[in-house]
């Protein structure tokens, strides 16, 4: 039978490790602690992780030597990452994604949005775990009889405003790129202009938004669109 997988959290907050322990435990996830960069590489050597959220100001080693180090070892190379920081700044985001983070999220973080994001990472790398419906705040994606709902009614979607909702709601949250969403919706084989994702992003504003509804969308000046819950 297979093992729930292990999760390993650094943090040396021992308040937040211990906060996050208990709601990855009631997720079902098996979780081991470490509280300083040594004690994670360590950690990581004896027992494989599935899955790693790392606070990025740690003592002995930060969080993004941690990272650097992780990706270098045969063992962890490919282990999703995620790193906790305070650091909201985004060139300190985009280094920790270049040093080899799947996903960050920025303290203080709501724990809904956190294993949210985890749980994206997870059916990445397991597919059989991924859910056939996905929530997001009021708006529920159904991927197998590719229907949307927003607080009880049909949205109606084109396939490619679909795979933008689905991408997103995968991510609550996180801010992304026109680039990164090329990559994500069309595939980087396909040349498609940038402006492209603007103007389906207008589509699926205009078909989410009803009344006076909200936007779920946030649009980032200068680096991209985002979902919020």
């Amino acid at each position: 039978m297979a093992q729930n997988p292990l999760v390993l959290v650094v943090e040396d907050e021992a308040a937040i490790a211990d906060l996050l322990k208990y709601n990855l435990e009631k997720e079902g996830y098996r979780v081991a602690v470490a509280s300083d960069g040594d004690e994670a590489l360590m950690a990581a050597d004896e027992n494989a992780p599935d899955l790693i959220v790392l606070d990025w100001m740690l003592p002995k080693a930060p969080g993004i030597e941690v990272c650097r180090r992780l990706r270098a070892r045969q063992n962890t190379r490919n282990t999703p990452i995620v790193m906790l920081t305070a650091r909201g700044e985004e060139s300190d985001l985009i280094r920790g994604l270049d040093m080899g983070a799947d996903d960050y999220i920025t303290k203080p973080f709501s724990m809904s949005e956190l294993l949210a994001r985890l749980r994206a990472v997870m059916r990445r790398i397991r597919p059989g775990l991924a859910d056939d419906k996905i929530v997001c705040g009021d708006i529920v994606m159904d991927r197998v009889s590719h229907r949307v709902r927003r607080s009880g009614r049909d949205i109606h979607l084109g396939p490619t405003e679909f795979r933008i909702l689905d991408h997103f709601m995968q991510h609550p949250g996180r801010v992304f790129s026109r680039e990164q969403l090329l990559d994500a919706v069309w595939g980087s084989d396909v040349y498609v202009e940038v402006r492209t994702v603007d103007v389906h992003i207008g589509r699926l504003r205009k078909a989410l938004v009803e009344g006076d509804e909200s936007d779920p969308i946030r649009t980032v000046r200068s680096a991209g669109y985002a979902l919020d819950a």
